[in-house]
């Protein structure tokens, strides 16, 4: 498992608008900016240690935009794919 900052992991293709605003909403009442028992962010690793987020994108949004400056979240890399370019795909942060 690694720690990340969620603004800088990559949107799936899926979800390039970014998290679904509801559901937002619904995590930050429930957890605010909490990262306690939070579960890891499933990750696919492409070219340059860039990551994408395959499962977890409301939770990355909802760390990225309450909680500190600075503060990571755990991520699990199911999948590595080297020569997958990702740097065309939104950050969270640009979300």
């Amino acid at each position: 498992m690694q720690w990340v900052e969620p603004g800088l992991l990559r949107l799936p293709p899926s979800r390039k608008t970014g998290a679904d605003p509801f559901k937002l909403a619904e995590q930050y009442r429930r957890f605010g900016e909490s990262i306690v028992g939070m579960l890891p962010l499933e990750v696919t690793e492409g070219a340059d240690g860039e990551m994408m987020i395959n499962d977890g994108v409301t939770r990355a949004t909802r760390v990225h935009r309450f909680a500190p400056p600075g503060t990571k979240v755990p991520v699990v890399v199911i999948e590595w794919r080297p020569r997958m370019i990702l740097s065309a795909m939104p950050r969270v942060s640009e979300r």
